[in-house]
Parts: structure tokens; sequence; C-alpha cells
């Protein structure tokens, strides 16, 4: 069984180990950490962390490093997180308060959260099936052009141009997009649709094959948003941390670009006392991602939650990147909540 001191000098090795890549030594924890007992002692912790499993020899070297069990033994025992700065919260609102519609509010985000975290960042896109539609509009572009905008809570607005066919007169284009906003606005988009298939089933002879182009377009870009997808940055600092991939970067970068995956993991994870979910290298093997961490936070929108977090090598710095996870997931909420 491992000891209170046992336990802080298993934490000491994991912050030495991720600030400087380099296995410790009982020597270099006895010069560097007040813990007022000789190497031997140490060494004697040491020898009970790795019989449990929390550290191991990665050479030969009298140095230890932490295993996955270790990191996770770490992040358990995290009781307290030292805050974000007020220079970190002020950079957090006032960058993100700069933003000018949803997309630009994600896109900020996570270009935020790999600059606090240096690591790779990935933000889910708000569960959109349960929010709803709050206004849209068919915009006459020219004699024979049009444009079908959706605009749903939270600010999304989704656009698409059309050619009509044929010209069109400015008042039946502004007329059919008043009985359209009429009969979705307020709906889920799930409802949104199911109505605009009952308008243009009711709609007269002479206008129904305009109606049914608009309605089509306005479905079109109601089922686009109730897909889940994810916006990510920060894949230079991936590269950077390559070293820390023993086997392979490879199944990282290809978990990136399918999404699928991140999504699928996204959906499994639970909150800690934290706020923030956090899996560590072989908690990931179903998703093949056994030497990689992923930690997730979750923010609400009006039409439910979504998950924002960040993932790199299981080498990171999980205090600092909790706290960074979890301040940027309460302010997304309180941004978006405000917009809706």
């Amino acid at each position: 069984m491992v000891s209170d001191r046992g336990l802080e000098v298993l934490r000491v090795i994991v912050e030495d180990y991720v600030a400087t890549r380099e296995p410790v030594g009982s020597k270099s924890i006895v010069e560097r950490h007040g813990f007022g007992v000789s190497a031997a002692t140490i060494r004697n912790d040491m020898s009970t962390l790795e019989e449990e499993g929390l550290i191991a020899a990665p050479h030969t070297s009298s140095g230890r490093i932490p295993t996955d069990k270790g990191y996770r033994a770490f992040v358990d025992q995290l009781s307290a997180l030292r805050p974000l700065s007020p220079a970190q919260r002020q950079a957090i609102e006032s960058f993100l308060g700069q933003a000018v519609d949803l997309d630009d509010v994600l896109a900020r985000t996570v270009r935020l959260l790999s600059q606090l975290t240096s690591q790779v960042a990935v933000i889910q896109y708000p569960t959109m099936s349960t929010m709803r539609v709050r206004h849209v509009e068919v915009l006459p572009l020219g004699p024979s052009r049009a444009m079908t905008v959706l605009i749903a809570d939270g600010g999304r607005v989704d656009q698409r141009l059309l050619d009509l066919g044929a010209p069109v007169a400015e008042e039946t284009l502004a007329e059919i997009g008043s009985r359209l906003n009429a009969a979705v606005q307020g709906r889920t988009l799930d409802e949104a649709m199911v109505a605009l298939g009952a308008y243009a089933d009711a709609a007269p002879p002479e206008r129904r094959a305009l109606v049914d182009q608009l309605t089509a377009a306005l479905a079109d870009q109601a089922i686009g948003e109730r897909q889940d997808r994810l916006v990510m940055a920060g894949a230079a600092n991936l590269a950077r941390t390559e070293p820390d991939f023993p086997g392979s970067i490879t199944p990282v970068l290809e978990a990136i670009e399918e999404q699928v995956t991140l999504l699928r993991l996204f959906g499994e994870m639970q909150l800690d006392q934290h706020g923030v979910a956090v899996r560590i290298g072989r908690e990931n093997g179903a998703a093949g991602l056994t030497e990689t961490s992923v930690l997730a936070g979750e923010y609400t929108t009006p039409g439910g939650s979504s998950r924002v977090g960040v993932l790199g090598p299981t080498r990171m710095d999980y205090s600092t990147n909790i706290v960074a996870v979890r301040a940027v997931a309460r302010y997304l909420s309180k941004l978006l909540g405000e917009r809706a």
C-alpha cells in the first residue's frame, strides 16, 4: 500500500517528468523537494510505487517515469487546482467576447485553448437537434437567384444560395419567406423539418415548384445543423510532442482527421469533481489512442450541452490543463447563454 509520503513522491515525479521529460531519481527528489528524509527512504518509497505499477524505469537509468496508472493516481488525488490568474481570465473574456457569431466563437475558443495548454484543442459544435429556430428568411439576389437564411439558438447562422431557374418577383419571395418563418419559428430543428414539409404540401400548384425548392434548401440546412462535428486547433503542438509518442503518432492524427473517434470518446467521458473528464493512455485503448490523454469539459447552450477539451501525450501538465479547460467551458456557457 502506498503511504501519504509515497503519493507525494509520485506527485513530484509526475511534475518533474512533465517539466523536463527526464526520468526522475531519488537524489534529484531529495535535492529539489523538501521531504526531510534521506535518499534511501525516497528510494524505498519509489520501490513501493514501482511495485504498485505507478512508476517504471524506461531503461537501465536509476530514474523513473510515471505509468498510465501513475498519471491516473496523480489526477485522482488533485484536491485543489490553482485558478487562472486575473490576467488569463481577462484574456479569455476579451478574446472570446470579440467573436461575431457562433462559428467565430468556436474557432476562437480552440485557438485560445491550444495556446493556454500547448495541446491540440477540440470543441464539439452545440448539439443542435434540440435547439430551436430563431428565424428564417428568403432574400432575393437578382431576378432568378435567392438566399435562404436559417438562424438557430446561440446565434448559429447558415446560408444557402439558390438558382431559381426563372425570374421570381421580390414580393413573392418576401411573402413565402414570411410564411416559412411563421411556420418554423420557435420550433426545434426536427420539428421545423416536419413543418417545412407540411407547408410545401399545402402550397398552391402555381408555386409548388418554387416552394419545394426553398423548403428543401432550408430542410437541408436544418439537417446539416443537427450533425455532430468538431473544430480543432493546435496541430503544431502535437508535432512538437512527437517524442512523447514512442509507438506512433499516426493513430492520433487519424483520430483528428476522422473526428468520429473523438466524438465517441467525448460522449463516453464522465465529468469528475472538477467538472472535467480525463482519459489517460490505455484507458483510450478502444479508440486506438493508448499513448494519448484526452481532457474534456462541458459547455451549455439553450439547446443542450456539448464538449470542449484537449488531447495530447500522456506526459502533459494535467493540473494546468484541467483548469484551462474548465475555465474556457464555463465562460463559453456564459457567452452563448447571453447570445441566445
